[in-house]
């Protein structure tokens, strides 16, 4: 690749950064009227609508040229996709985004941690020695007294919902990594989106929930929800893994709590506490250790 190419796709994951680092601050605005079931369902219902007449037209042969196998992974995706959203986003209701971010970002470590069992693949020893630095640091968020978004809040159901959501991300992402050998980038997402959107659907209507009946600004905040972030942001790192090693593209994720907890000080006047700062900086080291030296990569296809 030559330089000014890549140059271009670093400027592609510094915008992918920016863009997956404004989830939790729209999340928080739409939170004012919107329910986190809610939220999560029309993300992903409208990042699936937005996605429909590219994938309907352009990658219509592959769609319908899907197995059973290949479509039965792909929904089983998009399941924990959409129990990573309804964990992730409802812990925002009462933990802090410095929290909520950081301890969601822990997916690598446990996807690390599950591979030798799923995908055959062996631990090496930066990845113990990341999930034990790592392991600390969520000790450390989870003592913080001061990581409550709001007065009356549950900091440590908070935290945990965090982590369940990256034990449901982890589970998305070992389906994908074997999936995405043998299904482009596109018809991908769109079935994965559109089944995480449908089951969020029947979770949200379970629960007595609508769609229904919010005010324009929060249907505002739902649509960049779905455009900015999903769309956007989660686009730009799967194409860049079409132009650089995963490595690079996985330890860059680590942009994202940084870019969010920045955020969250600037619009919400939220300060992350001295626990706070102390466990996520170990918790982002820990997953750095991890990312630097990964399993061989399987090639995946744009």
């Amino acid at each position: 690749m030559i330089k000014e190419n890549r140059w271009g796709v670093y400027a592609v994951i510094l915008g992918g950064i920016l863009a997956v680092s404004t989830a939790s601050i729209f999340i928080r605005f739409a939170q004012a009227q919107a329910p986190s079931l809610v939220i999560a369902a029309l993300r992903l219902s409208f990042a699936s609508l937005a996605l429909a007449p590219l994938a309907l037209t352009r990658h219509r042969a592959e769609l319908a040229g899907l197995t059973r196998r290949e479509l039965a992974l792909g929904l089983l995706s998009g399941v924990f996709l959409a129990l990573h959203f309804a964990s992730w986003i409802s812990s925002l209701e009462f933990t802090s985004v410095a929290s909520s971010v950081v301890l969601v970002t822990t997916t690598p470590l446990w996807v690390a941690l599950a591979a030798p069992l799923v995908l055959k693949e062996s631990i090496s020893r930066g990845v113990w020695w990341g999930m034990t630095l790592a392991l600390a640091g969520g000790i450390l968020v989870a003592l913080s007294q001061d990581s409550a978004a709001a007065a009356g809040a549950s900091p440590l159901w908070g935290n945990f919902l965090a982590v369940s959501g990256a034990w449901a991300a982890a589970g998305y992402l070992l389906i994908g990594r074997r999936l995405r050998e043998r299904l482009s980038l596109i018809p991908y997402i769109f079935v994965v989106y559109g089944m995480a959107a449908l089951v969020l659907l029947i979770l949200m209507a379970a629960a007595g929930q609508t769609p229904f009946g919010y005010t324009p600004i929060t249907y505002f905040w739902l649509i960049a929800l779905a455009l900015v972030p999903q769309l956007l942001g989660h686009s730009s790192f799967n194409w860049a893994l079409g132009h650089l090693p995963a490595s690079f593209v996985s330890i860059t994720l680590l942009g994202e709590p940084i870019g969010s907890i920045i955020l969250a000080f600037l619009i919400l006047k939220e300060s992350p506490s001295g626990l706070e700062l102390a466990g996520g900086a170990c918790i982002l080291l820990g997953i750095f250790l991890a990312s630097a030296q990964p399993p061989a990569q399987t090639e995946t296809r744009q």
